[in-house]
């Protein structure tokens, strides 16, 4: 319909026009009301981090040692790197001979999520569980911690470990799962006052944020803090 001169509309064709004017406000209305319900992805607030689960240190201790009782060079050498490194389960199958130097006590890590891989220095416990690792294992080429058929050891493999370990240490069920050693390895880097961002280089985390669900007021530093303030 034609609407430059309004002149020359009959009175039907203006009353259709008013229908249909009406008819685009009402829906233009309905639009902004509906617009104005939903906040902008600016405004939104991050929801927050679960608070991780993680070993005290005294379920650490009891942990190894179960694992130390079951004399398997394989397994003390795996959770040893896995805890120290703060690893996902996927990447310990990533892990190579070829990117262990013993000599330098140095290993690459690959890390999966987009992490940022890298080589890292070992502790003492590391070298000495991989040293008697390396006496059974060889020097073939290949996973550092291979499985019966010569490929990396499996995640169903390594659940079924740390469960049959977590068990032995008698551990809460709910603890009993392998990401539960990365949280331990963070959370016990931020008991000693490790910087954060040295912690966000040692567990790979591209972006800090995930490292900071870690660096929230522990117990023992709220003990400190109380035994501060006990004379104010």
């Amino acid at each position: 319909m034609e609407i430059n001169n309004l002149q020359v509309l009959s009175e039907e064709d203006l009353q259709r026009l008013a229908a249909r004017i009406a008819g685009q406000l009402e829906i233009a209305k309905k639009a902004n009301a509906g617009q104005s319900r939903v906040r902008p992805a600016s405004a939104r607030r991050r929801k927050p981090a679960a608070i991780p689960q993680f070993l005290t240190a005294e379920e650490t201790s009891a942990f190894f040692a179960a694992v130390s009782s079951g004399r398997n060079p394989r397994d003390l050498a795996l959770f040893e790197v896995a805890y120290h490194r703060g690893l996902r389960a996927s990447e310990v199958g990533l892990l190579r001979l070829e990117h262990l130097r013993l000599t330098h006590r140095r290993l690459y890590i690959t890390r999966v999520k987009g992490g940022r891989s890298g080589e890292f220095p070992l502790t003492d416990r590391e070298i000495r569980a991989l040293r008697a690792w390396l006496k059974v294992r060889g020097a073939a080429p290949g996973p550092l911690f291979p499985s019966r058929n010569s490929r990396p050891i499996s995640r169903r493999r390594l659940d079924e470990l740390i469960k049959r370990y977590g068990a032995a240490a008698q551990l809460p069920e709910f603890k009993r799962h392998f990401h539960c050693l990365r949280h331990s390895c963070a959370t016990d880097l931020v008991e000693r006052d490790i910087d954060i961002v040295l912690i966000q280089d040692h567990l790979g985390h591209a972006d800090i944020r995930n490292t900071q669900i870690y660096a929230r007021v522990s117990d023992r530093k709220r003990r400190q803090t109380g035994e501060l303030l006990k004379d104010w």
